[in-house]
């Protein structure tokens, strides 16, 4: 049976744009807004919005089944192609056209690569299923990106941008992140949520069963993420109404490098396990999972370290505005690709 794009997945480009054709107008006819967003503010976080924020990281987390994990150690060619194509390859690719594009912007810069450091642990699962690819697979993996992200983003965040752009000498800009911003950024909008995502999975499938948590619980939980995104981009943009007419370069700017890296991210990592002589469906597994990003998490470290408005924030909702309309081509290039060199 053929896998069917939700009607909330399917639509989510347009929902974004919308999203943020509200903010614009809500900036542009009630200035106001500003204000009032502002008021529900304690120190620099800002609490409905870091609600909605961790809120938005609750369901991935909650849909990943962690006792999964030491089976992925299992096949170590694989899971070895699988860990360089996602932690190595994939930021290194982000890096390198963020360079290449946004050098002259270091803030625009800066959010595409915290885009490519926050590797897929949401939306891999429906690409996956759309190309047919192994989703026992497509899990395990989600559970790996899971735990290394725990590990590793705040590290990443200072190689590869504190201190690569300086020691490689790609540009006169002074760029630099606080490390303890992003840290406590990370434990608090992937910590928290990855927590009780955990939680949640270990007691509510104790309680009720593992065919109620998967077939009730999760499908219940899973459009809290697009409503929480959504509201983070309302609330954002209702703060641009000033530059409504800055915005659509600015988007087209980010858009270009994004989609050169989902095209190149999918072919190089499609090739290289097709050279291995990887089982299509762990292919796609694999491809899809180090193709895509984990937005939310780059959204809500931007929000929190450079604040709601800043272009490092802006990016990162950029981000799946661009990653749904080309991922849904690669599906079908996965597909085709299947077909033609006749995949098993």
């Amino acid at each position: 049976m053929k896998s069917k794009l939700k009607l909330l997945d399917r639509y989510l480009t347009l929902w974004i744009f919308l999203a943020m054709l509200t903010g614009i107008g809500l900036g542009y006819f009630f200035p106001g807004v500003s204000v009032i967003t502002n008021s529900f503010s304690s120190g620099t976080t800002n609490i409905p919005l870091a609600a909605g924020l961790i809120l938005m990281m609750y369901p991935p987390l909650a849909k990943v089944d962690y006792a999964l994990l030491p089976q992925v150690f299992r096949d170590k060619k694989v899971i070895s192609v699988s860990l360089l194509l996602n932690w190595i390859v994939g930021p290194v690719l982000m890096f390198v056209l963020a360079v290449i594009f946004l050098k002259n912007e270091p803030d625009f810069m800066i959010g595409l690569i915290l885009i490519g450091l926050a590797r897929c642990i949401a939306m891999v699962i429906v690409w996956n299923d759309l190309a047919q690819g192994n989703r026992e697979y497509a899990a395990m993996l989600i559970a790996l990106n899971s735990v290394f992200q725990i590990v590793s983003y705040s590290f990443l965040v200072w190689l590869f941008i504190n201190v690569l752009p300086q020691k490689l000498g790609l540009g006169n800009f002074n760029v630099s992140v606080p490390i303890r911003d992003v840290t406590e950024s990370v434990l608090i909008y992937l910590g928290i949520p990855f927590l009780a995502g955990f939680l949640s999975r270990y007691f509510l499938t104790k309680w009720k069963g593992k065919e109620w948590y998967s077939r009730k619980f999760i499908p219940m939980i899973s459009p809290v993420t697009l409503y929480a995104l959504l509201f983070t981009i309302v609330l954002m943009f209702s703060l641009k109404g000033d530059k409504i007419l800055e915005l659509p370069m600015d988007v087209v700017k980010v858009a270009i490098p994004l989609i050169i890296y989902f095209v190149l991210m999918f072919f190089i990592s499609f090739s290289i396990n097709r050279l291995i002589k990887v089982p299509y469906d762990k292919n796609a597994a694999i491809a899809f999972t180090a193709t895509g990003n984990n937005f939310e998490l780059a959204i809500a470290v931007s929000i929190a370290v450079f604040g709601i408005h800043s272009s490092q924030a802006f990016v990162g909702v950029i981000g799946p505005l661009v990653e749904v309309p080309v991922l849904i081509v690669l599906v079908k290039a996965s597909l085709y690709l299947k077909k033609k060199y006749q995949l098993k």
